[in-house]
């Protein structure tokens, strides 16, 4: 029997985009840890699940380099997603979403690439249509990073505001 599926989930489903399992962590530590109001949401990748239940990513490389803005824009979608994943999995519903607070994102960056903020936009773009204005709109910091672990484009980290 599956889970209900909330007003988050099913605008999700009319943007044509759809939930993915959470991905699993490559190291010890929690997918989020709530403090209070608070859900801080650990740093992920662009990820998908593939055939056989493994974390794939399906972009790789570094933005100015092996990677287009428009490539790395869509890793951070994916990422976004996975972000929605895990705190689906540590709060239960996305509903219980206030508003996103922060994202700290990074971006895995050739020498003189200076365009961070755009490929991060592929997450807050999401974020904002998902959730409105109101609660989608966050404070972002973008940094650029010489590597990511497995090669990924972007991670980032993320702070909620959950529903009382």
């Amino acid at each position: 029997m599956s889970e209900p599926v909330g007003e988050i989930e099913q605008r999700l489903m009319e943007m044509g985009l759809k939930l993915p399992p959470p991905p699993k962590p490559i190291g010890n530590y929690l997918p989020g840890v709530q403090v209070g109001n608070i859900l801080f949401v650990s740093g992920t990748l662009g990820t998908v699940r593939d055939e056989n239940d493994n974390d794939i990513m399906p972009i790789k490389g570094k933005l100015g380099g092996d990677l287009t803005i428009e490539q790395g824009y869509q890793s951070a979608r994916y990422m976004a997603l996975n972000h929605l994943a895990l705190m689906k999995k540590v709060i239960g519903n996305l509903d219980r979403i206030e508003r996103i607070i922060k994202m700290v994102g990074y971006v895995n960056s050739a020498p003189g690439f200076t365009e961070a903020h755009l490929v991060l936009n592929g997450a807050s773009d999401l974020y904002v249509d998902l959730f409105g204005e109101e609660r989608g709109r966050h404070a972002r910091a973008a940094l650029f990073q010489n590597e990511l672990g497995l090669d990924a484009p972007v991670e980032a980290e993320l702070n909620v505001l959950l529903k009382d």
